[in-house]
């Protein structure tokens, strides 16, 4: 039996009645999936969500990428209670901080060995930049076209995407000292070359970038980048980046955010390349929706000052107890059920379906991805790679919801994420509502316009 069900119209009258409600007094800038869905969330189960009017939908969102363990795992959910009843907040010592750091070291990428908490993404980041800058006394940090670190001003002066260009201008100032350079995204070439007889350009212009770049404290990478559309670098992108950076006496830092914890197929997005980043910054699914996030980095340089000074690099919420109980039991699941190796295996049974919607639906451009990593390119044309319009993709995310699939199919890049706890079955089911959707959107020629 499937796990969807749909029970109302989408929305229901008990959703509508609860978002207009919120809608009174709440702040717009919500997530835009958000709002177009319409949806009150009541509950939910693994991968699978059940909205206020129990219709039920199939998650392949996770919280863009955060909800590791899938919704409301018993082993999650026992921990976060039983703190609760004990101790939730304050910056001392608790059995639940000093068994997190332990594991997370246990964890991390060889050499790294020293970890502090924060809140959320951002923080994580701005944190890491201020320590490369402090270890190196240097001031210039280099990030990469399509990147996404944060939205704090320090971690938004690396936006790289067009859109984020938009943003960057509407931000107004942003802080200095940093800069960029194009990423490998092999489908949309910033050269317009093919990999592999491109000789790795990007990687070249990387090289060029940073050796003239005086005063460089460190270059900022995600080993595969996220809100571009989940896009996957060639295997030798990483390394030359890695050996520049080093040629330079710089530090490199490996945003992790979205592709540590499992969700490329391996423990760390660096592990598919095998470099050794001497920072990486962690958040989303290391505490599977509990806001918690760090900077792992070696012992020497977590020794720098005035980061190292006390509450030189501290928190007032960073690893309280609550959520140091939350992120560490998301890494014990994480570890003891190896759930990087099923997000291996199903997201290669996913990939291999997508790749199939590729040979049926003239408008799939590409599909790419590493373990639940996903990645679509929806496009006018093959050869001009084109994207279709976003009011299209609206209509293709809107259609999706109302059969009770939750994905982000709203931009021409879509992105498939969900908890790394999900099974074939289900990760089927929710394509199976896709390929639906894309039939309807191929026999009404819409993507053309």
């Amino acid at each position: 039996m499937g796990k969807v069900v749909i029970k109302t119209e989408i929305p229901g009258p008990r959703s509508r009645e609860v978002v207009a409600r919120e809608a009174a007094h709440l702040a717009p800038g919500l997530q835009g999936f958000a709002l177009w869905a319409g949806v009150a969330m009541a509950r939910g189960e693994g991968s699978v969500l059940s909205d206020v009017d129990g219709n039920r939908y199939v998650d392949l969102i996770g919280g863009i990428g955060v909800n590791s363990l899938g919704h409301c795992h018993p082993a999650y959910v026992k921990a976060i209670q039983r703190q609760a009843e004990t101790l939730t907040v304050g910056s001392f010592t608790s059995e639940p901080r000093a068994e997190l750091v332990t594991e997370v070291a246990a964890m991390a990428p060889p050499g790294l060995a020293r970890l502090q908490l924060y809140s959320g993404g951002s923080e994580a980041v701005e944190s890491a930049l201020r320590l490369a800058r402090q270890s190196s006394d240097r001031s210039e940090v280099i990030g990469f076209s399509g990147a996404f670190h944060g939205k704090t001003a320090g971690a938004a002066a690396f936006m790289g995407s067009s859109a984020a260009k938009s943003s960057k201008e509407e931000f107004g100032p942003l802080p200095s000292g940093a800069d960029s350079t194009p990423y490998a995204d092999c489908y949309r070439c910033p050269f317009g070359l093919a990999y592999p007889s491109c000789g790795l350009a990007c990687a070249e212009a990387a090289r060029e970038k940073i050796k003239a770049t005086p005063s460089l404290a460190a270059v900022i990478v995600e080993p595969m980048q996220g809100t571009a559309g989940n896009v996957v670098p060639p295997k030798e992108f990483l390394p030359a980046v890695a050996d520049a950076t080093r040629e330079a006496g710089a530090l490199l830092i490996a945003d992790e955010m979205i592709t540590g914890f499992g969700r490329t197929g391996r423990p760390w997005g660096v592990d598919r390349s095998g470099i050794a980043p001497d920072i990486v910054t962690l958040g989303k699914g290391f505490g599977s929706g509990f806001p918690i996030s760090g900077v792992l980095t070696r012992t020497e340089i977590a020794a720098a000052k005035p980061w190292a000074n006390p509450s030189g690099s501290s928190s007032s919420y960073g690893g309280n107890p609550l959520a140091a109980a939350a992120a560490l039991a998301t890494v014990r699941v994480v570890r003891s059920e190896r759930l990087w190796e099923n997000a291996a295996r199903v997201g290669e049974v996913l990939l291999l379906e997508l790749r199939h919607m590729a040979e049926r639906f003239p408008f799939v451009g590409d599909v790419r991805g590493a373990g639940l990593l996903l990645g679509i390119e929806v496009v006018q044309d093959r050869v001009t790679k084109e994207p279709v319009t976003t009011h299209v993709m609206r209509r293709v995310y809107e259609a999706c919801v109302r059969r009770g699939l939750l994905m982000m199919s709203y931009s021409p890049h879509i992105r498939i994420q969900p908890a790394l706890t999900i099974d074939v079955e289900t990760g089927l089911e929710g394509l199976a509502i896709l390929d639906e959707v894309f039939r309807e959107l191929a026999a009404s020629g819409a993507w053309k316009s």
